[in-house]
């Protein structure tokens, strides 16, 4: 026998959650970014991508996720 639940799921919850997760990702980086001293080679390439391309990248894929949800319900 399964088990319904009348409560509703926060839709913005997998939002909120990788939110979270590239906020601590982007001050650790930050932290040891700024506390190595490595401003120049691999270590500052590494510390670029974490600190702007992954935000950046979530949030065009985060955008992409709310218009197609948008245009699904639209139907």
């Amino acid at each position: 026998m399964a088990i319904t639940s009348s409560r509703q799921r926060n839709p913005l919850l997998p939002w909120w959650i990788g939110i979270a997760i590239i906020v601590a990702a982007v001050m650790y980086v930050a932290y040891q970014f700024t506390r190595l001293d490595c401003g120049s080679g691999t270590a500052g390439f590494l510390a670029f991508v974490v600190l702007a391309v992954v935000p950046a990248v979530y949030l065009v894929l985060m955008y992409l996720t709310f218009k197609s949800e948008a245009e699904s319900e639209r139907e």
